[in-house]
């Protein structure tokens, strides 16, 4: 939606009402991924494309139609079906299309979920219609139960778009949930063989990842085909240069107090999500002595997760990466970290990726 930014300006600054057709799911060869928006104003003037043109023409009448109704509507157009062989969805995908008016009092939340300056979340009831844009500490437009918020964050966290059935204190909602936002970071420093197990730890978990090596011998692509960038420089000089949110991790695995000492001491006072460090008991009651010495405070100390994982028993580099990613989504998620068996807890929070058809924790 944020490509037809402009266009979505200059119509409300006509005070005009308009509809937005949005694919909310996608199901084998489709050309447009789901998130992909046409809009279409009173006046008939068309912005964006959902297909490339297979199916244009008949969601340009269901918006023509939704315009008039103030009713929206789900479709569904697929290979298999008569409406969608009519319209030209010829290559064997499936996608369904919902359609929705925006009047100017949906105005602020379009807007809200338009600004290019910070991850933000466009949240569609895709029974109602209803519309607001949800960010990490902010929300605009509908007021939506707490449950469907706190999926929609998840979901910022993560970049992630799609229909979620979310358990609601009345009901359940059908939501699209539609994120803009780049992945989060995993920041891991030292290029050791348990940093290139964590690469691919941290890509299945949907982490950007990079790797920080000051060693030219080690800061090699090749050594770590995961990392999405591989980065020779030292520790704390990149630490300090580089972009991070609320939302990035960070993993000092270079087991070298010259190395790990400036950089946690940089790190432990950043509002970041997780902080890890790697070393033996002994070398962490020795790392956190160099860090008090260093000026960092009790309190930032008891950020640092160290030594770096879960007790899984691991031995592996392989092994520590999982015990080390399980520990990040422990932390970030509010796990407590015990089997499931020994807990009453709700395995789930009552939402479902209806794409999969599989639950999927808040």
């Amino acid at each position: 939606m944020r490509e037809l930014a402009t266009h979505l300006l200059r119509w409300h600054a006509a005070n005009a009402e308009y509809v937005l057709a949005t694919v909310v799911r996608v199901a084998g060869s489709a050309p447009r991924p789901a998130g992909a928006t046409m809009a279409v104003d009173g006046s008939g003037n068309v912005r964006g494309s959902l297909s490339g043109g297979c199916v244009e023409g008949a969601v340009y009448e269901l918006c023509r139609e939704v315009l008039a109704s103030g009713e929206p509507v789900r479709r569904t157009f697929g290979y298999s079906d008569a409406d969608a062989f009519v319209v030209g969805l010829t290559c064997g995908g499936e996608l369904e299309i919902f359609v929705h008016r925006i009047t100017p009092s949906e105005y602020p939340a379009v807007e809200a979920a338009l600004d290019p300056d910070g991850p933000m979340t466009f949240v569609r009831d895709l029974d109602s219609g209803a519309v607001g844009a949800l960010g990490p500490a902010s929300a605009t437009g509908a007021e939506f139960d707490d449950a469907v918020v706190r999926q929609a964050r998840a979901m910022l966290d993560l970049g992630a778009t799609g229909v979620r059935v979310v358990g609601c204190a009345d009901r359940e909602r059908t939501v699209f949930i539609e994120s803009f936002a780049p992945a989060p970071r995993m920041l891991i420093f030292g290029a050791t063989d348990f940093a290139t197990a964590l690469c691919r730890v941290g890509r299945l978990l949907g982490y950007h990842v990079t790797v920080c090596e000051a060693r030219p011998a080690f800061a090699d692509h090749a050594r770590m085909p995961d990392a999405d960038e591989v980065v020779r420089d030292w520790p704390q000089r990149y630490l300090r240069r580089t972009r991070v949110d609320a939302r990035t991790v960070i993993c000092v695995l270079t087991h070298d107090p010259k190395f790990d000492v400036p950089v946690l001491t940089e790190a432990l006072r950043l509002p970041v999500a997780y902080v890890g460090a790697m070393g033996s008991r002994r070398a962490d009651r020795d790392r956190r002595l160099r860090l008090r010495a260093a000026g960092v405070t009790e309190e930032q100390l008891r950020r640092l997760h160290s030594p770096i994982g879960l007790e899984l028993g691991g031995r592996t580099p392989e092994e520590t990466a999982v015990a080390i990613g399980a520990e990040i989504v422990a932390v970030r998620r509010g796990g407590s970290t015990r089997p499931l068996s020994a807990t009453d807890r709700p395995i789930h929070a009552g939402v479902m990726c209806l794409e999969a058809g599989d639950p999927i924790g808040i």
